[in-house]
């Protein structure tokens, strides 16, 4: 089973998810924290996720390289986040074809994934080159997510709208 909640800033998406995850799992699930230390508003942001899912979880932490940890998982893993994740890449220079490739295999997996990834493409269209890049890579991502769950939410103020 694969799950995305989907949604803007502080829209209730990761608690959401967490949420979810935790209610439909046997054993305790793995986190899969994909955000790096950039300053010091991040690591504030990380340490909330930190706190709120306690000991709840397995964490696993990688910012890069996530498709062989997914492949070692044998319970449900919350992917947290695949926004952060794909800025990650392209931070690293990957190329999207590539970054679309590795996606496309992470969905394929057996294992039973929870994604929480950012609506990015709602406002207007941003005045660079590489923040355009990454609202069309982050829209193409949503797309590829989507075909590929079995469940979809939409988060809006901390409430789910399913759309699949």
């Amino acid at each position: 089973m694969k799950t995305l909640f989907i949604g803007g800033v502080k829209s209730g998406k990761s608690r959401l998810a967490e949420s979810y995850i935790l209610e439909n799992s046997v054993h305790r699930p793995y986190y899969l924290a994909t955000t790096e230390f950039i300053d010091t508003e991040m690591k504030q942001r990380i340490e909330v996720h930190q706190q709120r899912r306690q000991d709840l979880f397995v964490t696993l932490e990688e910012p890069i390289n996530i498709l062989p940890i997914l492949q070692t998982c044998q319970q449900p893993v919350l992917v947290e986040c695949v926004t952060m994740w794909l800025n990650n890449l392209l931070y690293h220079q990957w190329q999207e074809a590539d970054i679309l490739q590795e996606l496309e295999a992470v969905m394929a997996l057996s294992v039973d994934l929870v994604l929480v990834h950012n609506e990015v493409g709602l406002g207007v269209i941003p005045d660079n080159a590489l923040a355009r890049q990454f609202v069309d890579l982050s829209g193409k991502a949503a797309q590829i997510m989507a075909a590929a769950c079995d469940q979809v939410f939409f988060c809006v103020a901390s409430l789910p709208l399913q759309m699949k």
